[in-house]
């Protein structure tokens, strides 16, 4: 088809210059500019087969159009593009949406591929060892970060503090994964081709092999359906999730544990035992959050327990056949220790069957023997069967020390601190339970269903449900340990009473059975941030928080909510805000000699606090992390963060030495000096942002306007997750709007709203430059706020966000964030210098910069069939009585967006 607009088509040897200058312009690296040349030659020769020459050209036709409106020669480039997409049909419209988000997932794949690469040659390259007495200033490894603490507080300290060191991810089933499973499936075969291809000789069969698998793989991602047909259940988000620990973590982890090892200590890791503590510990929400989704019922979180206990002790059983097999270690020259024999005896009498099997299969093999007899004791506890069964991770861990304490006793040292450590670590980070599965429930739910209890009344499904979860959280525990479940999240904690609920409410379902719980208050609103130490102060008066804190060392557990403060006060005002609670708690700890760990409720995207997870540790207040680091992992950051091996143990590094590092001595003096000059500084923008995000949100008619402007009510549509996108029913108000769709419908109009709002004025409030300079090189919180905010900004187009601003019909609240819009960004591009955003972080401008002019492409798709809805009618109709190929085209590009800025809500 030849679509018709006013524009001059430019010719070939054209669109090869344009395109060409503006992939050179971005600085890719050679090796990366070839992958996404190839990837994306291969998708063109699919889209020629798939739709013929004419869907290809169409799809270049727009992608010229895109990249020509970057050139300051072409500056009617941005209207041709708009042109162009206004052109198609729906069902031509609906094609190249889907082309666009295929070449997004190319990029993608092949931006990751680079960054493994490049983390493959700094493995190679000699660093800083744990003796170098290094004051490296970033220190983002455990070893730099370790010798750097080292030095300022000595050995046994360092070491000590090395000891307790903890980073605890928490999965969650937040809806904000945009790509199907089947997408993501296709998206890692297709990366190991990718490896296969580089490990080729160039030409070669092997490679040319590689490229024909590649085509077909992408041929495989162009014909799935990218959007889900129906909302996936509890249960299918606990198996998403089981796939990154079979594919990565549940072998990466160990490996992240001997790399450390190996920088400490040299040529005497692997044949002594290692100094690093298995320091990782996996959490999940995911089949336990019930907040806000009626279909996580206690019966799901049974399930989700099930599941992850099954794949640990599948992975634990190949585990151990596997290094079993190995150990083809005689008697003669490895003697037994009379633990390993009685170790052999005791299983030889309860199955003497497959004792003779494994004696026959191993003669004079004893090591080999036990583990392979070990591997069967951890089937038989996976299929619950008699004698055999191991009854908690403890036993096992009790029978491998004593396994490699023989072999080192009989000089196979190397043998005992390599596979059987590794074996070690693995057990110790996820028991027989995988994931430390935690609850989560609304305060006003306890409530609720305690008036019922005590009323003495027939009581109602709903607080059936609430008792039957104890019953579930007991017997978890009695099968797999108190481990596997026992964290109680109570949402909106906003008095004491809320956690002394949790406690009534187990009695309740059992008596003097109750499970062991370990209650934790979020704090969420503004006003519960500012109440949390005093609610707290309470709390641990309570019994049952006495005796369980007497029972753990005294400790305790407190979440911090990032997402539900942002979208109540602003971007700005929360983050002092969560500073300052973090503050007051960790004093208040400290105070009364309680082990504080924070537990950090970010996600994703900027305006629910993501961002670095290292350099936001780093501006924490002091003791508020203490070598002990717990966040949220949601989403497409699950996928992003731990799906390839290399990345995984590279976030994983990172993290852990920002946790180490963040109560050295010198970190913790700057922060809080720093914290303290610039209190005056903070207490302007806290008032000014505030004022200024209050002027917009609480604006006359702003929850319907927000909900025109932005694709809001469409991505509730979307096949996400199983948690309904609001609590309530309608947009009237934004207190029951969850803070994902909130933030997901500003990033889906390319304004990122909730990242940045308020920070230009807060900005302006203070008015001084030079200071502001300043504080942003000296001050942790302030330089972390405005890093994260450059990079908000780089994903914003304001072309694009003015045509979404347009779809309302409020001149005033569009130009207050247009007018807030640039404000930011002038302060933000004086305060970091140079002439633009993230010129100090070239990698990350690249990769912005790259996918601009192609979201935009999807963009100006997304605004077309939003327009089209807008116009069939009340935004209510959608879904029903709205154009249904309009509706699938806006969702078909809301899922390519995502794609592109590689986040969501």
């Amino acid at each position: 088809m030849t679509p018709e607009h006013t524009f001059p088509e430019p010719t070939n040897t054209e669109a090869i210059r344009v395109i060409g200058r503006f992939e050179a312009g971005r600085g890719i690296p050679d090796a990366m500019r070839n992958d996404v040349r190839m990837l994306g030659v291969l998708l063109g020769q699919v889209l020629r087969e798939a739709g013929g020459d004419d869907l290809f050209e169409d799809v270049e036709r727009l992608r010229l159009a895109t990249i020509q409106a970057y050139d300051e020669e072409t500056p009617d480039a941005f209207d041709r593009a708009a042109a162009i997409a206004e052109s198609f049909t729906v069902a031509r419209a609906d094609e190249v949406a889907r082309a666009f988000t295929c070449y997004f997932h190319l990029v993608n794949l092949a931006e990751e591929h680079q960054r493994v690469r490049v983390l493959r040659e700094r493995a190679g390259q000699p660093g800083p060892s744990a003796g170098s007495g290094t004051q490296d200033r970033t220190a983002d490894t455990v070893a730099t970060a370790y010798a750097r603490l080292k030095s300022e507080v000595g050995d046994d300290e360092a070491r000590r503090r090395l000891e307790g060191l903890r980073f605890h991810p928490v999965f969650t089933a937040h809806p904000t994964e945009a790509r199907r499973r089947a997408v993501s499936s296709s998206i890692r075969r297709l990366s190991d081709l990718l490896t296969q291809h580089d490990a080729a000789s160039a030409g070669g069969a092997e490679a040319h092999r590689a490229q024909r698998r590649m085509l077909e793989e992408i041929d495989t991602l162009w014909r799935t359906a990218p959007l889900r047909s129906q909302k996936p259940s509890p249960t299918d988000e606990v198996r998403t999730v089981m796939g990154v620990f079979d594919e990565t973590l549940f072998t990466t982890v160990p490996h992240v544990y001997r790399r450390i090892d190996d920088a400490l200590r040299g040529e005497d890791s692997g044949s002594s035992a290692p100094i690093v503590p298995a320091f990782v510990r996996v959490g999940s929400w995911v089949g336990g959050d019930r907040d806000g989704n009626p279909f996580v019922t206690a019966s799901v979180t049974r399930e989700a327990s099930d599941i992850a206990a099954d794949h640990v002790l599948r992975g634990l059983e190949r585990a151990l056949e596997r290094i079993g097999r190995t150990l083809t270690l005689d008697a003669e020259g490895t003697p037994p220790s009379a633990e390993v024999i009685a170790l052999w005896e005791r299983f030889a009498a309860a199955e003497p069957g497959i004792a003779g099997e494994l004696a026959t299969r191993s003669p004079d093999e004893p090591h080999r023997r036990v583990l392979l007899a070990l591997a069967r004791r951890v089937a038989a506890t996976r299929h619950g069967e008699g004698e055999l069964r191991y009854s908690r991770p403890e036993e096992l861990l009790s029978d491998l020390r004593s396994v490699q304490s023989s072999l080192a006793a009989s000089g196979a040292r190397r043998h005992a601190f390599g596979g059987v450590q590794h074996l070690i670590w693995q057990v110790e980070t996820y028991g027989f339970h995988l994931t430390e599965l935690e609850v989560r429930q609304h305060s006003q739910v306890h409530a609720k269903a305690l008036a019922e209890l005590e009323a003495g009344e027939a009581i109602s499904a709903q607080t059936e449900e609430v008792l039957e979860v104890f019953r579930v959280i007991a017997d978890i525990q009695r099968n797999r340990g108190l481990r596997a479940a026992g964290r109680y999240v109570v949402s909106f904690t906003q008095a004491a009473s809320d956690l002394a609920n949790v406690h009534r409410l187990a009695k309740h379902a059992l008596g003097d059975d109750a499970p062991v719980l370990d209650v934790v208050p979020l704090f969420e609103t503004f006003a519960d941030l500012q109440a949390a130490p005093e609610i707290l102060a309470e709390a641990v008066t309570f019994p049952e928080f006495r005796a369980r804190m007497a029972e753990t060392g005294n400790k305790l557990e407190v979440m911090l909510g990032y997402s539900d403060s942002s979208k109540d006060v602003g971007p700005v005002a929360a983050n002092l805000a969560l500073y300052e609670a973090q503050e007051k708690i960790a004093l208040w700890a400290q105070e009364s000699d309680i082990e504080l760990t924070l537990f950090h409720g970010r996600g994703g995207a900027l305006g629910r606090g993501g961002g670095p997870a290292n350099s936001a540790i780093l501006a924490q207040p002091p003791h508020s992390v203490d070598g002990r680091f717990k966040l949220t992992e949601q989403g497409e950051v699950i996928f992003a963060r731990y799906g390839e091996p290399a990345i995984a143990m590279r976030h994983i590094d990172q993290v852990a030495a920002a946790t180490l590092l963040a109560s050295s001595p010198t970190v913790e003096k700057r922060t809080s000096g720093a914290a303290a000059r610039y209190a005056e500084v903070a207490a302007t923008m806290d008032t000014a942002s505030r004022e200024r995000f209050f002027s917009l949100v609480k604006a006359e008619g702003f929850a319907p306007w927000f909900a025109t402007v932005t694709p809001l009510e469409e991505i509730g549509l979307l096949a996400l997750g199983s948690r309904p996108a609001r609590r309530g029913l309608s947009v009237e108000s934004l207190e029951d709007l969850r803070a994902i769709p909130w933030v997901f419908a500003w990033t889906q109009a390319r304004i990122n709203l909730a990242g940045w709002f308020g920070l230009g004025t807060a900005l302006q409030a203070v008015g001084d430059e030079e200071l502001l300079v300043e504080a942003y090189r000296e001050w942790p919180l302030l330089r972390t706020m405005i890093d994260n905010v450059a990079m908000s900004l780089a994903k914003t187009d304001e072309r694009i966000a003015r045509q979404y601003l347009a779809l309302g019909d409020r001149d005033d609240l569009a130009a207050l964030v247009l007018d807030e819009l640039a404000l930011t960004r002038e302060w933000v591009i004086r305060l970091t210098g140079g002439e633009g955003l993230l010129e100090g972080k070239p990698v990350l401008q690249r990769a912005v910069q790259l996918r601009s002019p192609y979201v935009d492409a999807l963009s100006l798709l997304q605004l077309r069939a939003l327009r089209a809805l807008r116009s069939a009618g009340d935004t209510e109709a959608t879904g029903s009585g709205a154009d249904a190929e309009q509706q699938r085209l806006l969702l078909l590009s809301v899922s390519g967006v995502a794609a592109g800025l590689q986040n969501t809500g």
